[in-house]
């Protein structure tokens, strides 16, 4: 499917999520962070669905991991 959005990894702070975020964009790779707001307000809620997660276009998925890959930031929760 043309524009389908996959959850890369999931985080439970916004720092980390957002460290990961900019990692991606200043690859030139475009993301989003789904639920940061929730998690931040409710953080009590976090669990439930499932954190902060951190969404790519699926045709630029396999570079995002090799981005994320490079080990010069805090590890998150992945789930790819």
């Amino acid at each position: 499917m043309e524009n389908e959005l996959i959850t890369l990894a999931s985080y439970d702070n916004s720092f980390t999520a957002n460290l990961y975020k900019t990692k991606l964009e200043a690859a030139g790779i475009t993301c989003y962070l789904m639920d940061e707001h929730s998690t931040v307000l409710t953080p009590f809620l976090s669990n439930a669905i499932g954190g902060i997660k951190l969404r790519v276009f699926l045709e630029d998925a396999e570079r995002a991991l090799q981005v994320l890959d490079e080990d010069d930031l805090p590890e998150g929760d992945s789930e790819a």
